[in-house]
């Protein structure tokens, strides 16, 4: 393979595949993988996010501090200032034994597994520090993993099968997210002594109970060691996986040579590649998922202001809702393959911002399970089909021979400015409440159709051959 493929901006004639071919591409051993790792990715994602806002809220900690501590996800935004390490440095004997790869995300998965046994041991109200510092300990080795296993899929596909990959990475991930989700709050609420529902039923005609008095740290203890167990479904596939094949590196002369192969021929790559257009590019990463990204870290929080117990959230939006995910990524796959990134990926982007509407119908509805089944239907079918483009669209720009450094700077773009900006989402609903925030982050997604219809017309999608 030569760098000119690598780079080539013109995507050869192909015929379009049947229905029949599509769905067998998803059953390729590459596609299996991803699955399996994708599940690996996915697990500890919420359990720094999502599920910790649900623990630290029933724990009685306020919307703003719960908002501030969302930026422990800023570690996925600054992930790629040590990409270009996990893309050249070798591990000593694990790189030797399992290759560059592989050996970084069998080290990554060990360092989660430890950070999440450090979270089960702790109580948030006694010791909010031992909490964060472990949280961030899981969200810099989760970073880690990433990098190497988006280098991993990409390295192992061609274009056309990155959409593909995509859903069948997403798929592992959001099952892992039913666990990591649903499974921390069914385990959660299986493990209290006096479960909360029953707490709650016992007090519906008297006085609202106060934050946290009905917090059980015991509970979530169980929760996050079985959580922190469930790696090891990460450490097995990547054993039992095989090394992409990958170009060959040539050895440095010295550190300055080294220095600049690994930090600064990556980023110099991409900007010869698309000059100017890079701009358009890293501004239409920046900002294509920040209506989803803002909007979820309150989500949970909002749930327990809205009163839904565990099992109803679990039910609903972990597991239900992920149900959806799933689908709406193989319909983005799928589509993908067949229509073009660029179409789905505007799609996505529209459905996406709109259904954050609806979640401002729901605050004024009030409890009703039946109404949140419906928002959630639509709110996770439109974020799998959002991801799925998306994800193609990111595989698509990376040149394989920096693949782990380039996809790790478009997927920290990704989140850093919407992370950042979600940090202040608590402080926001505790000024203006839950509808007019939804309704906020909605308009958070008219600027990203006008930069992906740019960037349809101003950018063709390079096609790069397989690695594999």
């Amino acid at each position: 393979m030569t760098e000119n493929a690598v780079t080539t901006s013109t995507p050869p004639t192909t015929a379009r595949p049947t229905w029949g071919e599509t769905l067998r591409a998803y059953l390729e051993p590459a596609s299996l993988r991803m699955f399996a790792l994708g599940f690996s990715a996915g697990l500890p994602l919420l359990l720094v996010l999502g599920t910790l806002s649900f623990r630290l809220r029933e724990a009685g900690l306020d919307r703003t501090t719960i908002g501030y501590l969302s930026w422990v996800g800023l570690a996925y935004g600054f992930k790629w200032c040590w990409s270009p390490l996990v893309d050249r440095l070798p591990i000593p004997l694990l790189t030797r034994w399992l290759g560059r790869r592989r050996s970084w995300l069998l080290l990554s998965q060990g360092a989660i597994m430890a950070a999440l046994v450090g979270m089960a041991l702790s109580d948030p109200r006694t010791g909010l520090d031992v909490v964060v510092w472990c949280a961030l300990a899981v969200a810099f080795a989760s970073a880690t993993q990433d990098i190497a296993l988006d280098a991993f899929r990409i390295e192992s596909a061609d274009t056309r099968h990155q959409g593909v990959l995509a859903a069948t990475y997403q798929t592992g991930y959001r099952l892992a997210m039913i666990w990591a989700g649903a499974g921390v709050l069914w385990l959660a609420a299986r493990a209290e002594v006096v479960p909360v529902a029953q707490a709650l039923a016992a007090v519906a005609d008297a006085a609202k109970p106060a934050p946290g008095s009905l917090y059980q740290n015991a509970a979530w203890t169980t929760a996050y060691l079985v959580m922190a167990a469930s790696m090891l479904v990460g450490v097995v596939t990547v054993l039992f996986s095989r090394e992409p094949v990958q170009l060959a590196v040539p050895p440095s002369r010295n550190a300055a040579e080294w220095f600049r192969g690994a930090f600064v021929e990556p980023f110099a790559d991409f900007l010869k590649r698309y000059g100017k257009q890079a701009l358009l590019i890293l501004a239409l990463i920046g900002v294509y998922r920040i209506s989803d990204v803002v909007m979820g870290i309150m989500a949970n929080p909002f749930y327990v202001d809205m009163g839904y117990t565990k099992d109803e959230v679990a039910a609903v939006t972990k597991i239900y809702g992920v149900i959806m995910t799933l689908v709406g990524a193989f319909i983005g796959g799928a589509l993908s393959l067949r229509w073009g990134v660029m179409r789905v990926l505007m799609i996505g982007a529209i459905l996406s911002a709109a259904s954050n509407l609806l979640f401002a119908w729901l605050a004024g509805h009030g409890h009703d399970v039946t109404a949140l089944i419906a928002v959630i239907s639509a709110d996770n079918l439109s974020a799998g089909v959002a991801s799925a483009a998306f994800i193609a669209y990111l595989s698509s720009l990376t040149n394989v021979t920096y693949s782990a450094t380039q996809y790790a700077l478009f997927s920290s773009m990704m989140l850093l400015a919407p992370k950042w900006l979600a940090g202040y989402s608590g402080a926001f609903v505790d000024a203006y409440d839950y509808p007019t925030f939804f309704t906020a982050t909605a308009f958070l997604g008219v600027p990203v159709l006008l930069l992906v219809w740019l960037a349809t017309r101003l950018i063709p999608l390079p096609e790069r051959p397989t690695g594999a």
